[in-house]
């Protein structure tokens, strides 16, 4: 084995980042063994400058150096990375296509060698996305110069439809895009359905307004809660309750998924009752038998239409005081 040397990492942008891994004897020049199965006609069996990555928990250390002097893909990765490092950031994400998955165990040795261990690496295989038109595959090809962009996606449906959408699955699960459902003002649409339950908020609370009822949150907060006893409303309140378990759960596990199932699990649960009071009278929102009764139910709504505005602007979608 070569004496270990100091290495300088060139990426993108011009800048240079030393990278001193020589000096704990990670970066060295060696020969590695070939690879396993089929030998590969192209395999050149020679002295290489290597990350020692086996040391942090990879399968085989990794080239940085190519055959003709330039360095290989992994080289200004460990650069951008040590660079994220040096700059005081404690925790990072990288957000991969599902055909780097053998990438993972190679970038996360790098980054615990850079920070000695002390900042975890967090991966995201983002799985492929299939895309349709009125249910029927939409092929992509470059040679017919069909191949679709998340551009042409945005372009197509709006920022808000696709960001919502594609937060609809995890990211390590397929995903369906239809582009006729993800416009369509239905309830199969998901991003439409929470919108609308925001819509329709804002429009009792306007009806509201104009009777002469305080529905200002500040108002509102001294609303008899206790007048709530329906079956349909508890279960809502509970659910509303929820809430911020959900979102430290998100935050917590990196999925953000988690907040767009809850926001259509919220909107259901609004429209269904929203339903029931076209059936009973005594559930709809702007009635009450009692003192108090439409302002609990006003309180309760009110709570509905901020945490669907805040899942909502957390997720960077927009949330409608009216539907187009």
């Amino acid at each position: 084995m070569a004496e270990a040397q100091r290495v300088e990492i060139g990426f993108e942008g011009g800048q240079v980042i030393s990278a001193r891994l020589a000096e704990d004897d990670l970066v060295y020049v060696g020969r590695l063994p070939p690879p396993k199965g089929q030998l590969p006609d192209d395999w050149e069996d020679r002295d290489q400058t290597l990350f020692r990555s086996t040391a942090h928990g990879d399968d085989v250390d990794r080239p940085v150096k190519k055959s003709d002097g330039g360095w290989t893909y992994f080289a200004p990765d460990i650069a951008y990375h040590y660079d994220k490092i040096s700059r005081g950031y404690d925790q990072l994400i990288d957000v991969f296509g599902a055909d780097h998955g053998g990438y993972v165990k190679r970038m996360k040795a790098a980054v615990s060698a850079l920070s000695d261990g002390r900042v975890p690496l967090d991966i995201k295989l983002c799985q492929l996305v299939k895309l349709y038109k009125g249910g029927e595959p939409y092929k992509m090809s470059k040679r017919a110069g069909t191949f679709v962009t998340l551009r042409d996606v945005v372009d197509e449906v709006g920022p808000d439809v696709t960001r919502f959408v594609m937060l609809t699955r995890k990211n390590d699960a397929p995903l369906d895009f239809d582009f006729q459902k993800a416009t369509e003002m239905a309830k199969e649409n998901p991003v439409w359905y929470v919108q609308y339950a925001h819509a329709r908020i804002c429009s009792v609370l306007r009806h509201a307004e104009a009777a002469g009822l305080a529905v200002d949150r500040a108002a509102l907060r001294a609303a008899p809660l206790d007048l709530l006893d329906d079956p349909a409303e508890l279960a809502l309140i509970r659910q509303l309750a929820t809430w911020p378990r959900v979102l430290e759960a998100a935050a917590v596990h990196h999925e953000p998924h988690r907040l767009t199932f809850f926001l259509q699990e919220l909107a259901a649960s609004f429209h269904a009752l929203w339903n029931q009071g076209k059936e009973r009278r005594e559930l709809r929102f702007l009635a009450g038998d009692q003192p108090g009764q439409r302002e609990a139910r006003l309180a309760m709504i009110v709570a509905v239409q901020v945490v669907l505005a805040d899942g909502l602007q957390l997720i960077g979608v927009a949330p409608l005081e009216e539907m187009l």
